[in-house]
């Protein structure tokens, strides 16, 4: 498949390394992005730049699109130069975290001109996005999995998770409400344990070799709490998009959240009072505003 086209809209912070990475793979691409910035390393690369997701898609049979929220997936996809109006266009792979309601209503729209949805989240963040080392979970045709096994294989490990329009949205959720309410509980114990007198970094390596270890222990702490840089690579409104996602999804199902609702409130506290363009890992920050102590080591 080495060569193929593919199109690519939204080439930032994770979908510029994917893109990257499908370029060292050999793929050619046509890419579109609103941030001149974005784009600008791809097209040096001898990627096509498109100004529009239609016209992305009037030159790739396949287009991939990796977009922050719901409402940016849906104009992308299904709007009046979106995907769907492209004529090209056979297969679209969505890495966005949307929920499984816009997953399949993305799907049915898409389908009314022939056009396949991937269901395709991802999970690993920009440094498995640049390294290709992300979990990448898909939803689709079989037979169509099939056909972009190689083509998502250079993100990293893939994990199909049936043929349904919004499975993978729902796994990838899953996976994010996890990774979040660690961040929040683990604040809390490193908050008290520190006002009690313990040394953060002690604490840290004493929760690592123990029962209590998590993904924020072992590695949000180490690398952007501990050092006091709060640069993890993760905005706080994405987080709370995806936990809000979340909950929601699991009120539909008729699944009780009492915890998920609290990590949803969490977010929403950390949203408020640092900005949704604040790292997720801000959370700490609040912890540390309310206990009055500094979470350092």
């Amino acid at each position: 498949m080495g060569g193929e086209l593919l199109g690519f809209v939204g080439v930032g912070r994770m979908g510029g390394p994917m893109a990257m990475r499908l370029l060292d793979a050999g793929y050619r691409l046509v890419v579109c992005d609103p941030v001149a910035a974005a784009t600008a390393p791809l097209v040096a690369r001898g990627a096509i730049l498109a100004d529009t997701p239609r016209a992305v898609a009037d030159q790739a049979e396949t287009v991939l699109v990796s977009l922050p929220t719901p409402a940016v997936v849906k104009a992308v996809a299904l709007g009046a130069d979106g995907v769907v109006a492209g004529g090209a266009v056979r297969v679209m792979i969505d890495l966005s975290t949307t929920g499984p309601a816009t997953a399949a209503e993305v799907a049915a729209g898409l389908a009314k001109t022939g056009i396949v949805a991937v269901d395709s989240p991802v999970s690993g963040g920009i440094k498995g996005a640049v390294a290709g080392t992300l979990a990448v979970m898909v939803s689709c045709p079989r037979t169509t999995y099939q056909g972009i096994t190689p083509v998502l294989g250079t993100f990293g490990k893939l994990f199909f998770t049936g043929e349904k329009p919004g499975l993978a949205q729902t796994a990838k959720l899953a996976n994010n409400l996890m990774a979040a309410a660690a961040l929040v509980v683990t604040s809390e114990a490193m908050a008290m344990g520190v006002k009690a007198g313990l040394d953060a970094r002690v604490l840290i390596d004493i929760i690592n070799v123990s029962s209590g270890r998590n993904s924020a222990s072992q590695d949000k702490f180490p690398r952007a709490i501990l050092p006091g840089t709060f640069d993890f690579g993760f905005a706080t409104g994405l987080s709370y998009k995806d936990v809000r996602l979340c909950v929601d999804e699991a009120e539909s199902l008729g699944v009780p959240m009492v915890v998920g609702a609290a990590v949803r409130q969490m977010l929403a506290v950390t949203q408020a009072r640092f900005g949704a363009e604040s790292d997720f890992t801000c959370i700490a920050k609040v912890l540390e505003e309310w206990a009055g102590v500094e979470i350092r080591g």
